[in-house]
């Protein structure tokens, strides 16, 4: 009896975990959108005019600003403010389903698990060099199409392949958040950021291409070094892991999947497996040269899905129900999109959203001409709050960046800069960002977790970001 007291003593406890103070995510978008809708009591409405922009969209004539007579949100605009935001964001909300029931699919067929397999004993033993990797790769596919809404994709691969190399949810979300977001801030041949804004501004398209180059070398170092030390901590003591408790039933499931026999793939399976790079060039070429975006990518999603599930040896029926079930765990993150979106919706039905981004211009044009660019990049992050979408931001703010540039002597490639500093790195920060919610919802990871693990990184990439726009603007950087 004594003897099985001083095991059990010895065992070690689990540190208390902290109850989040913080409401739920529903419950703070909501509470977003009611604050959205005062401001329309509290700012005065005005519009600018709108022109036609690059690419066939829409921008704003920036002379064009004036005061007008509308009434602010009433409390029908506002009950009406979240279905109205589901409508305008459902081709991301649709993409968000799909990617949950293609992945579904994949899994039914058990070829993620026999590629996780096969990657985790490759890294068994180096496993912490895979990160700089993955992060580098993501990031060089997302400076090149556009797109960090892969890291909805990214994720469910990563995180079985991560617990079974002894690391954590957070780590695996890490990388694919992180990694997409900096390619996209980066924005080498960004043609939804970049590659607008240089058309609006009269300059030749992904011009300035070799300081970016830097940005994206030095970003990327710099984040992997940030994750790698994360993950090391987490594995030498899995209690320092922010999500040790979501990922309690993963660990059951993943951790022990080495000590296990490597699992073997089935001809149908190695077939299936083949047809994913087809896929995956089909992707890229459609994005970059055909336009692409959410409806086209999920209707490719779609079609793989069901292809890969049929080789793979699945009946038509366990693929009908493998897609319900992805859609019914992406359910909430699909949800979450369509309310962070309503911040958005009251704001325009107000007719505010013009006034703040005039605002805001006039307000950097009273800074000291060596705070210029800084103050861009500053007024940039705050409207990402309210227009999570690069190239929607890029229309809005570029048109007034642009001339504004010229008057405060910051050459126009340097606005552009900090448009992206300003824009990318939030992408990942702010609850009014969709895919980003999605994703954590995907990852089983709440928002204020991801908050106290990402906001350090976030603040050295401002840094670092201030540092390159001092540069640009000393130099006279004009690509």
């Amino acid at each position: 009896m004594e003897q099985l007291q001083n095991q059990k003593s010895s065992t070690p406890s689990l540190p208390p975990q902290k109850k989040e103070r913080m409401p739920h995510i529903y419950v703070l978008l909501f509470i977003i959108s009611g604050l959205a809708a005062i401001l329309t009591y509290v700012i005065p409405a005005g519009s600018f005019e709108r022109v036609p922009g690059p690419n066939g969209r829409e921008s704003i004539d920036p002379n064009s600003f004036t005061t007008i007579d509308a009434p602010p949100v009433s409390f029908m605009d506002f009950m009406l403010a979240i279905p109205v935001g589901m409508a305008s964001a459902s081709e991301i909300i649709f993409f968000t389903f799909i990617i949950g029931g293609m992945f579904m699919v994949l899994r039914r067929t058990e070829i993620i698990e026999i590629g996780v397999d096969r990657l985790a004993r490759k890294f068994e033993h180096k496993s912490i060099a895979v990160i700089p990797v993955l992060l580098t790769l993501f990031a060089v596919v997302a400076t090149t199409i556009g797109t960090p809404e892969l890291s909805l994709v990214y994720i469910p691969v990563l995180i079985p392949l991560f617990i079974s190399l002894g690391y954590d949810s957070m780590t695996a979300a890490g990388i694919a958040l992180i990694s997409t977001a900096l390619g996209f801030t980066a924005g080498v041949m960004n043609p939804g950021t970049v590659g607008i804004s240089q058309q609006i501004s009269g300059l030749e398209t992904y011009s300035g291409f070799g300081l970016r180059v830097v940005v994206l070398m030095v970003i990327i170092l710099v984040g992997s070094l940030y994750i790698m030390r994360y993950a090391k901590k987490v594995k030498q003591d899995p209690f320092k892991s922010y999500t040790r408790d979501e990922d309690e039933l993963k660990r059951v499931k993943y951790k022990d999947a080495l000590k296990q026999p490597a699992k073997q793939a089935t001809k149908r399976q190695l077939l299936a497996i083949a047809t994913l790079p087809i896929f995956f060039s089909v992707l890229v070429y459609g994005v970059t040269q055909l336009g692409w975006f959410m409806l086209e990518m999920s209707g490719l999603f779609i079609f793989m899905g069901i292809l890969v599930g049929i080789i793979a040896g699945l009946s038509f029926t366990k693929v009908c129900e493998a897609f319900t079930e992805g859609f019914r765990e992406v359910l909430m993150g699909a949800i979450i999109i369509g309310i962070a979106r309503s911040v958005a919706v009251v704001l325009e039905e107000g007719q505010i959203m013009d006034t703040i981004v005039y605002g805001l211009g006039n307000l950097v044009g009273q800074l000291p001409s060596t705070l210029s660019a800084i103050g861009m990049m500053t007024v940039q992050l705050f409207i990402n709050f309210f227009i999570p979408s690069g190239s929607g931001q890029a229309l809005v703010t570029m048109p007034i960046m642009a001339p504004l540039a010229d008057m405060l002597g910051v050459t126009r490639q340097t606005a552009i800069l900090a448009f992206q500093f300003g824009d990318g790195f939030a992408h990942i920060l702010y609850p009014t960002s969709g895919y980003f919610m999605a994703a954590l919802v995907i990852a089983g990871i709440s928002w204020t977790k991801w908050i106290k693990f990402f906001t350090p990184l976030f603040m050295i990439y401002m840094f670092i970001g201030v540092i390159f726009l001092i540069y640009a603007q000393v130099t006279g950087w004009t690509g």
